[in-house]
């Protein structure tokens, strides 16, 4: 039986994925949040508070990232090269390829000329 074929953008997803899945089970990314009941203001928080965690892994390990991956992240899919929102700068790499990170007093865009 023959394996099915995996394209580089899956397998780039699934090691995104894997790391960040260790991460979490050794202890680096604590989730207590997870245990408390359930309703619709406590999954708000928790989804908002996994979002914010995995920007900052992403941010700290310089894992690759997918473009669904930086769309999650940031709230929105990026349509050019560099996208920067809320202090942070999406850089693409290559096809469906991203790195993240925070924005700096010398990475700031206007979106028409560099501030001085």
């Amino acid at each position: 039986m023959a394996l099915p074929e995996v394209n580089p953008e899956q397998a780039l997803g699934m090691v995104s994925f894997g790391l960040m899945q260790r991460l979490a089970k050794e202890g680096h990314v604590e989730l207590p949040w997870l245990d408390a009941p359930v309703n619709a203001e406590t999954e708000q928080l928790r989804q908002l508070r996994q979002r914010l965690e995995l920007t900052q892994l992403a941010i700290d390990t310089g894992a690759p990232l997918t473009t669904a991956d930086v769309s999650l992240l940031l709230g929105a899919k990026p349509g050019t090269e560099r996208v920067e929102r809320g202090g942070l700068v999406a850089r693409r790499v290559s096809r469906n390829v991203w790195r993240l990170s925070k924005v700096d007093d010398s990475d700031r865009y206007d979106g028409f000329r560099r501030r001085l």
